[in-house]
């Protein structure tokens, strides 16, 4: 079974770091609705267009999401 797409977006955690997925991957650490179980892009993406405002554009999390399905 594949992981879900938060369990990969939490290995880009790094609260040092200046680099936009590890900012999108700490500020979803924080968000404690995030959806924790989602793989679907069309769902992920709906909630974060809609509940994040953390995310200043979608490209940021379309390019996770592409490296998400790499590793999978």
């Amino acid at each position: 079974m594949s992981k879900s797409f938060y369990t990969y977006l939490m290995t880009q955690r790094n609260p040092m770091s200046h680099d936009e997925i590890a900012q999108f991957a700490d500020n979803a650490f924080l968000d404690q609705t995030f959806p924790k179980q989602a793989t679907d892009y069309d769902d992920l993406s709906r909630y974060l267009e809609e509940n994040a405002g953390y995310l200043p554009n979608m490209s940021i999390f379309d390019e996770t999401y592409q490296q998400y399905q790499e590793t999978n």
